[in-house]
């Protein structure tokens, strides 16, 4: 059997990237980070031609660490000893287990995902605002929006302040944090390099997996502390305006599902392309008798135009968890809100 000791984790990577095919590749790479990504197309580049025995052995070492992180997932690190010490025997079993806990030390936090974001949140929300938005970095977008939702409003715009400027973590504060929930969740993970976290993105999806409220509520305070920055995670996110980036089947949809009078109202200021694209979508007489329900409205308050057309991006919302509709941004890239 061939050996792939002296692979590097890269190269290793790469072999398996080119094994599984180009979507699959595709997927792995939206998940990575841009230096990763960089380091990943790079090393693919270089590689020469990789006989059948070299690509095989990676495949059955990525199918190993797999079904052992899957065992670990289950019943942490002793039940996926006992598991692969029956399937593998013990020396086998030892080699992918260190393999494995090698790669675990990439991922501090990983733990949470196995809890409650309920219990994170009564255990986090006394903490400092830059201790909460450290562990809302590293934990999976829907779990993090429930903590974040959770939290006094004052707090909520001061933690997503400090999540979207985050840059890089010492890994010492990483350990001290990791330590402190060890000894309230009886759980532990290291992490031994800097770790890169934080950053618009994670905060703009925590976002969109939030309610309507809590959304408003981050985004009022992030205006009162830095309206530059709150106007790029606006710019981010799905608002009213990105109507026009529906196809029009969808708006189609939306229309069947929205009361004119909301409609009349969340148009009164907007751009002439939201409104062409509304328009466009209905009948020549429905269209006619929507810009004459906004004429006879006259001045509408802003606090009203918002929350009309904060109804119409609600039902836009429901309508693509349904599957109803689909919302995209930027080409093919889907947006998920």
């Amino acid at each position: 059997m061939t050996s792939i000791d002296n692979l590097s984790g890269l190269r290793k990577a790469a072999v398996l990237l080119v094994q599984v095919g180009k979507e699959q590749s595709a997927q792995i790479l939206k998940g990575l980070r841009e230096p990763e990504v960089e380091a990943l197309t790079a090393e693919i580049a270089r590689l020469e031609e990789i006989d059948v025995e070299t690509s095989d052995a990676v495949l059955r070492e990525f199918q190993e660490l797999a079904a052992a992180r899957h065992y670990y997932s289950q019943g942490g690190m002793a039940y996926a000893e006992e598991v692969l010490v029956a399937t593998l025997g013990a020396d086998k079993a030892k080699a992918v287990l260190a393999r494995l806990t090698s790669t675990m030390v990439e991922m501090p936090f990983e733990f949470l995902r196995r809890i409650d974001p309920r219990m994170v949140l009564s255990f986090l929300q006394d903490e400092h605002p830059q201790t909460i938005a450290l562990v809302l970095a590293h934990m999976a977008a829907d779990q993090a929006a429930v903590v974040l939702s959770g939290l006094q409003e004052d707090l909520q715009a001061d933690v997503a302040h400090r999540l979207a400027v985050m840059d890089r973590t010492s890994p010492e504060i990483v350990k001290q944090v990791e330590a402190h929930l060890e000894r309230r969740l009886s759980t532990v993970l290291q992490s031994s390099d800097y770790s890169a976290v934080g950053g618009l993105q994670p905060l703009v999806e925590i976002i969109n997996h939030s309610d309507r409220a809590t959304e408003r509520l981050i985004l009022q305070g992030l205006e009162v502390r830095d309206s530059e920055l709150a106007e790029t995670v606006r710019a981010q996110m799905f608002m009213f305006e990105d109507i026009v980036m529906l196809d029009d089947r969808s708006v189609q949809v939306l229309l069947r599902h929205v009361e004119t009078k909301d409609l009349a109202v969340a148009l009164k200021g907007v751009k002439a392309d939201v409104k062409d694209k509304i328009t466009r979508n209905m009948s020549e007489r429905a269209g006619t008798a929507l810009v004459e329900d906004m004429e006879v409205l006259g001045p509408v308050r802003l606090k009203q135009v918002e929350e009309a057309q904060a109804v119409v991006v609600r039902q836009i919302r429901e309508l693509e968890e349904a599957g109803e509709i689909l919302i995209s941004r930027g080409g093919s890239d889907e947006f998920v809100v």
